[in-house]
């Protein structure tokens, strides 16, 4: 009779098969990072900081304003000033500095700010909207009215349709073509600061030009004064050019008045302007329209948002508090795109069967055949 031999199984090669690895950490935040509003934002904008500055996609001309600031600036705070302090009165580069940050500071406010961009409508709003236009229509042939009216102080208003937001506009809110946006109250688009003026920023717009019409006429006023003191004695103004520093390849005096001399008039006929538009409690939309003068082929309705009086029209348009934003761009949007984790139940786990296989191997023998 041949030996019998018998071999003991090892519980360790019965044990349970290792479920797979959970993927590392890093690669799960990977997959499942929720995106900010800011970089699915459907307008033509750009954002820095992490959408907490937004400008117009075509700000090519912002650098170039802040640029011709800066030189100008320079030029009359290093060659002037200090023939104007010694001759004069060392309040000059004060007054100037003042304006100077004021002009800078306003500019950038401007540019960076959310003019009031309106956030366009969801699948369902747009739905339910355009139900209801459809609705509207009296008969099949005629299409459906894409205004509404509604009445601001005893005055019929129209809300215009748009298109792209699929929203009716609300009062005093256009579309801006540039930024394809629906900005409310719109004045205009400005490429000098590279962004719309609308509800938000146009306090500091209007602060922007008033405050450059002082700088623009201090520096030329200066400048002047410069010349004319360095012409005194019989010498004239072309040896007071002459003798002024960095006069290679050209004076500094003559730079300074070249670009104040063209700039001051413009500037000083905008800033008048958009006093008279803020004393009235105006846009400039809605002035080169003629929405309120009879242009419009509305004669004799008045603007419904005067309050009929310069100082309270001043107040509501410079001094009211600044509306939040509405386009939340530093919010998150819904994770559609991040990968779910598997549920507890659907980790690979051994047949019922195994496992009681498994439990009963350690306690018996199994003997090789004879």
């Amino acid at each position: 009779m041949k030996n019998c031999e018998y071999h003991q199984i090892d519980p360790q090669t019965l044990s349970t098969p290792n479920p797979t690895p959970p993927p590392p950490p890093c690669a799960e935040r990977t997959i499942t990072r929720a995106k900010r509003k800011w970089e699915a934002f459907p307008g033509r904008n750009r954002f820095c900081c992490d959408g907490r500055i937004i400008f117009a996609r075509q700000s090519g001309v912002l650098p170039l304003t802040l640029g011709l600031i800066l030189v100008t600036s320079t030029l009359f705070f290093i060659f002037d000033c200090p023939f104007l302090v010694e001759h004069l009165t060392s309040c000059i580069p004060v007054i100037g500095g003042v304006l100077f940050v004021f002009v800078v500071i306003s500019l950038l406010q401007t540019s960076f700010t959310d003019p009031g961009i309106l956030p366009r409508a969801g699948l369902d709003e747009a739905a339910d909207i355009e139900r209801q236009i459809d609705n509207s229509g009296s008969s099949s042939y005629r299409p459906p009215p894409r205004t509404k009216e509604i009445l601001i102080r005893q005055q019929v208003v129209k809300l215009k349709y748009c298109f792209t937001c699929k929203m009716f506009r609300p009062p005093r809110t256009s579309h801006c073509s540039l930024c394809d946006n629906c900005v409310e109250r719109f004045d205009h688009h400005c490429p000098w600061v590279g962004n719309c003026v609308g509800k938000r920023n146009y306090r500091f717009f209007y602060s922007f030009i008033v405050s450059l019409s002082f700088l623009t006429a201090f520096i030329f006023g200066c400048v002047t004064t410069h010349l004319v003191m360095r012409s005194q004695g019989g010498n004239g103004v072309i040896f007071a050019l002459q003798e002024s520093p960095a006069r290679y390849p050209f004076s500094h005096c003559q730079l300074e008045l070249v670009v104040c001399f063209f700039s001051v008039w413009s500037i000083l006929g905008l800033s008048g302007f958009h006093t008279y538009l803020v004393a009235s409690n105006l846009t400039t939309n809605e002035d080169i329209k003629g929405s309120w003068s009879g242009k419009s082929g509305s004669e004799g309705s008045g603007n419904p948002y005067s309050y009929n009086n310069i100082f309270t029209n001043c107040c509501v348009v410079l001094c009211g508090p600044m509306p939040p934003s509405l386009i939340d761009r530093r919010g998150f949007l819904p994770p559609d795109d991040a990968v779910p984790a598997p549920p507890l139940a659907e980790i690979e786990q051994p047949p019922l069967e195994a496992k009681s296989d498994i439990n009963m191997g350690p306690g018996h023998l199994s003997p090789a055949p004879l």
